[in-house]
C-alpha cells in the first residue's frame, strides 16, 4: 500500500476514531419512532443466495451481488445490515486492519482522536433524518470486534464521508475519476449515453464485493447504485425516473468541520429528484465541506450538466450548442473562473489532461453507443495514442477503478462492469423490468443479450505483466520504507514488468540517490523524465533532484 493510501486510510480512521471521547449518552442517534423495527429473518439459501421475505441478495455468474430491498428507512436499513452483514465485516475488516500497521504511536492517535473529536461536531445535523435511520439500521449489523475504535452507529455514520476526506486530504490521490455524456447528433439514437470510471482505490479487497443494489423506498424514487457493504450513499446511479448521478472530485482544502457527505447528497438527489431542476434545488439545500463535481442526466431533459459544490461556492456548467459532456476532476463553470485553487489544480494535476483525452477519443466517433463508451473508459493510451505505461493516473483507464457504469437514461438501462477494474463484462440491467417486475423469483436480474464483453486485454501477454509489475511495486516500497537492499536483478525485473511507467525509474532513481549513488540515480530520473509523469509536481521534483546531482557531481 502506497503512502498516499496509508495517509488516506489513517485519517479517515482517526476521523471515526473521534468517537472514542463523546459520552456514551450523547451519540446523536436518529428518532426511530413510527417506523418499521421488526427484526428481519434471513435465509440462506445457499453461499450466494440469502433472503429476507420478499428482499434477497443473490451473486450473478459475473461476481457481483445484487440486493433487491424495499420499505421505510429502518425497514431498508434493518434489511441491507441483515442481509448484508457478511460483506459488511469484510470491508470493516479489510479498512481498520491497516490502523495498527499505520499508526503503530498511542500518543499520536491520542491527539487525532481529541481533534477529530472536535472535527466532527456538527457531522449529525447535516445528514438527514431518513439517512441517518438507515444508517442507523445497517449499523446494527456492523461487526463487534471494534468496538473499542466507535460504537457500531457512529462508525457507520462517519465513514460515510470517507470519500470526502480522502481527497480533501491527498488532493485526488485516490480519485481521479473521468465522466462523459453524449445526446442528440452525438449519439446513435439521438438518446443520452453517460458513462463514469469511479477511480476511488482503497486496496483490491475493497473492490472485491462489489453490490449492485435496487432500492425501492416508502418515500422517493426506486433507484439502483453501486455501492459496497455497509455503504447508503451513492456514488454511482440511476432511479426510475430516468435520472442518473455520479460523483468527481474537486480540488479541496482540508475542511475545518465535517458537513453534508457528498455520498449523502447524491443519494438525496438520486431518491427524491426527477429532473435537473429538482437535482440543483437539493444540492443547494445542503451545506457540503469539500468541493466535487456532480454529473446528473435526466432523460425527462435529454441532457446532462454538472453541479459544481464547495464549502464557499456553487455552479451549474451546462454545453452551449454541444450536444457531449466530459467531466475529470476540475470545475468549469463560470462561478469558479477565478477560483485559484481550481486553476493551479488544472495546470498541475493530470485532470485536464484526462479532460482532454476524452474529448479526443469522442471527436474520432461520429456516433456513440454503450459499446464504444465502454471503449473509452477501458483506454489506457494517452493523447494521441502515446504509450502512458500501465496504471499512470493520466490514462482514462488507470487499471485501479471500483467500477466503471453506462447509463441509457430514456431507455432506463444500466451497464456495471464486473472484475477486474473497468475490463470484466459490463452486466446490462433494465431498470424497467426490474421495479415494474411484481413477482419475486430470487434470481438474478441482468439482461443478459445486451452484456458488453470483457476487453481482450485481461488475456494478454501485457495485462499478465501488469499484474506483476503491482505485485513488485508493493515490495519495492516496502523495501523503500525499511531501507532494505534491492538486488539489480530485481530493478531490472520490476522495471521490464511496465517499462513505460515513469515511476519505475522514479522510485529506483530515489533508491539510489539516498545510497549515494548519484550516477546510477542520474540515469534513472533522466529515465523517468523521458516518460509521461503523472503531474507537474512531480516533474518538478524529479527535475530538482537532478540540479542536487549535478551540483554534487561537479
Amino acid at each position: 500500500m502506497n503512502k498516499s493510501i496509508q495517509i488516506i486510510v489513517a485519517f479517515v480512521s482517526f476521523f471515526v476514531l473521534n468517537s472514542c471521547g463523546i459520552s456514551k449518552s450523547i451519540q446523536h442517534k436518529p428518532i426511530l419512532t413510527g417506523y418499521n423495527n421488526q427484526i428481519p429473518e434471513v435465509i440462506k439459501h445457499n453461499d450466494s443466495l440469502f433472503s429476507s421475505g420478499k428482499n434477497y441478495l443473490i451473486k450473478n455468474k459475473q461476481q457481483l451481488w445484487e440486493l433487491h430491498v424495499s420499505g421505510d428507512a429502518l425497514e431498508r436499513g434493518l434489511t441491507i445490515g441483515s442481509l448484508t452483514q457478511p460483506l459488511i465485516h469484510k470491508q470493516e475488516k479489510v479498512f481498520f486492519s491497516k490502523i495498527e500497521s499505520i499508526v503503530p504511536s498511542k500518543f499520536k492517535l491520542s491527539l487525532l482522536r481529541q481533534f477529530l473529536k472536535w472535527y466532527n461536531r456538527k457531522l449529525y445535523l447535516h445528514v438527514p433524518e431518513e439517512f441517518k435511520t438507515e444508517i442507523y439500521g445497517v449499523s446494527q449489523y456492523a461487526s463487534d470486534d471494534y468496538e473499542k475504535i466507535a460504537p457500531k452507529y457512529l462508525r457507520s455514520l462517519y465513514l460515510h464521508g470517507a470519500h470526502d476526506i480522502g481527497h480533501a486530504l491527498q488532493d485526488l490521490a485516490l480519485v481521479g475519476c473521468s465522466s462523459l455524456a453524449v445526446w442528440g447528433d452525438k449519439s446513435e439514437d439521438g438518446s443520452l449515453v453517460v458513462g463514469r470510471n469511479f477511480d476511488f482505490y482503497a486496496g483490491d479487497e475493497f473492490a472485491e464485493d462489489k453490490i449492485i443494489a435496487f432500492i425501492t423506498p416508502k418515500k422517493g424514487h426506486p433507484f439502483m447504485m453501486v455501492t459496497w457493504g455497509g455503504m447508503i450513499g451513492v456514488v454511482s446511479g440511476m432511479n426510475k425516473e430516468g435520472l442518473s448521478i455520479t460523483i468527481n472530485a474537486g480540488k479541496s482544502e482540508i475542511p475545518l468541520v465535517a458537513k453534508t457527505p457528498i455520498s449523502i447528497l447524491a443519494r438525496e438527489i438520486l431518491q427524491y429528484a426527477s429532473t435537473i431542476e429538482e437535482a440543483i434545488a437539493i444540492a443547494k439545500s445542503r451545506e457540503v465541506f469539500v468541493a466535487e463535481s456532480i454529473m446528473v442526466s435526466s432523460a425527462k431533459d435529454k441532457k446532462a450538466i454538472l453541479i459544481e459544490v464547495s464549502p464557499d461556492n456553487f455552479g451549474v456548467f451546462e454545453v452551449e450548442n454541444n450536444n457531449q459532456l466530459v467531466c475529470s476532476n476540475h470545475f468549469q463553470s463560470a462561478s469558479y473562473k477565478d477560483d485559484k485553487r481550481n486553476s493551479n489544480h488544472i495546470v498541475e494535476s493530470h485532470s485536464k489532461y484526462r479532460f482532454d483525452r476524452m474529448n479526443e477519443l469522442l471527436s474520432e466517433e461520429e456516433k456513440m453507443n454503450p459499446l464504444k463508451v465502454a471503449d473509452i473508459l477501458r483506454n489506457k493510451e494517452g493523447l494521441e495514442n502515446i504509450d502512458l505505461g500501465y496504471g499512470n493516473e493520466k490514462a482514462l483507464n488507470q487499471l485501479l477503478a471500483h467500477h466503471g457504469i453506462i447509463f441509457k437514461p430514456e431507455q432506463r438501462m444500466v451497464w456495471v462492469s464486473s472484475n477486474p477494474y473497468q475490463l470484466g463484462e459490463f452486466v446490462a440491467y433494465d431498470l424497467n423490468k426490474i421495479f415494474d417486475t411484481k413477482e419475486v423469483k430470487f434470481e438474478t436480474v441482468g439482461t443478459q443479450e445486451f452484456n458488453i464483453p470483457e476487453d481482450n486485454f485481461i488475456n494478454s501477454k501485457a495485462f499478465k505483466s501488469y499484474e506483476k509489475y503491482r505485485v513488485l511495486d508493493r515490495e519495492i516500497d516496502i523495501s523503500l520504507e525499511n531501507n532494505q537492499e534491492i538486488s539489480p536483478e530485481k530493478v531490472k525485473i520490476y522495471q521490464n514488468a511496465n517499462p513505460n511507467l515513469w515511476i519505475v525509474y522514479y522510485k529506483i532513481g530515489n533508491y539510489y540517490y539516498d545510497k549515494g549513488w548519484l550516477k546510477a540515480a542520474e540515469i534513472q530520473f533522466e529515465k523517468a523524465l523521458t516518460k509521461e509523469v503523472t503531474t507537474l509536481p512531480s516533474k518538478v521534483v524529479i527535475e530538482k533532484k537532478l540540479k542536487s546531482i549535478k551540483r554534487k557531481l561537479n
